[in-house]
């Protein structure tokens, strides 16, 4: 008896097994062309706008420029790359990085591996170097853009024939920016175990002790600071009834500690500060008292001054009080004792 022959099994379809790899492959081919066509684009942008800037009266140059993080970065490195606003403020880096994911081009992060150098309209450039220095920018169209900058393990050094910088270390440096409802923006700055080149006011009282310092405002009309420089932008947010609630504020060295508990400021129109603030002020008349023996301020009103805070004194070496910018002047209470800082 013999058996019935059987079909011989069909042999499996290549094609199944081929068809993942060629999608496959055109997805990657069809990933890459948009990525070099993301990185045309963000070099043309980049372009444009630096042309845009020049235009306007900036400085802006660099020595070399890589673009890559291929396949789902974009990343800049720019080497020499330098930045000067028409009023005088600069910013320079031996090496600039900075990158975005391809699916969020609008939100980026820079850092300076090697440190830079920012330059002030009148004190000039200071070297800043530390273990971190990273900003990053987001929600360009949002009025303020969300930014922040963050620095640890901070060293500051005043370039040759520069005026003094406040810090010449700092542990931690904190910016942030951020928009809010209404038209208003979030400015809150931090610098921890800071070490400072004081005088005056601090100096004898903090001695090598670190300095902290923390502030946090909301500015109004947010919308309208714009312009072609610093000093323009200010103007036009000064003219749009812009204004800066405090939230909180204070410097502490040593035993001196000035705080601000709120207070509303602005900029006069000869760019100084303007308004109130509500003071707390500890070791006040010893603080005082310095600045009227180094010159700081005039003698007799460091004297006066420190009167008032004695008489305004809450408990022991606190003592609250207005501090008022006026006219070009800073009056603790009812006693002037310096120039108002000068925003720009």
């Amino acid at each position: 008896m013999s058996l019935p022959d059987t079909d011989p099994g069909r042999k499996p379809r290549r094609l199944g097994l081929i068809l993942p790899f060629v999608i496959a492959a055109l997805l990657i081919i069809a990933w890459s062309i948009g990525w070099f066509w993301l990185r045309s684009q963000a070099e043309r942008g980049m372009d444009a706008q630096v042309e845009q800037m020049r235009a306007s009266g900036y400085e802006i140059s660099w020595k070399q420029r890589k673009v890559g993080g291929y396949p789902f970065r974009l990343n800049v490195s720019l080497t020499e790359a330098r930045i000067r606003e028409p009023s005088g403020w600069g910013l320079a880096a031996p090496r600039l990085e900075a990158q975005a994911p391809v699916y969020s081009l609008g939100n980026w992060i820079a850092a300076a591996p090697e440190g830079l150098t920012f330059t002030r309209p009148i004190g000039g450039p200071v070297e800043m170097k530390g273990r971190l220095i990273r900003a990053s920018i987001g929600d360009l169209a949002g009025s303020p853009p969300s930014f922040s900058f963050e620095g640890r393990g901070l060293t500051f050094a005043p370039g040759a024939g520069a005026q003094p910088f406040a810090l010449s270390a700092a542990e931690l440096v904190e910016l942030h920016l951020r928009a809010m409802p209404e038209d208003q923006g979030v400015v809150r700055f931090r610098v921890d175990q800071g070490k400072a080149r004081l005088s005056g006011l601090f100096a004898r009282i903090a001695g090598d002790k670190p300095v902290s310092m923390i502030f946090e405002g909301v500015m109004s009309e947010a919308s309208s600071f714009r312009g072609r420089d610093w000093a323009s932008a200010v103007r036009a947010w000064v003219d749009a009834g812009g204004q800066m609630s405090v939230r909180q504020g204070g410097i502490t060295a040593g035993e001196a500690l000035i705080g601000a508990q709120s207070g509303t400021l602005t900029v006069g129109s000869d760019g100084r500060l303007r308004g109130t603030l509500d003071a707390s002020l500890q070791q006040a008349p010893r603080a005082l008292e310095a600045m009227g023996e180094t010159g700081v301020i005039p003698e007799d009103a460091a004297q006066a001054a420190s009167i008032v805070a004695q008489a305004r004194a809450v408990g022991g070496d606190l003592a609250r009080a207005t501090l008022t910018f006026q006219a070009g002047q800073t009056t603790l209470g009812p006693v002037a004792v310096g120039p108002a800082p000068r925003v720009y």
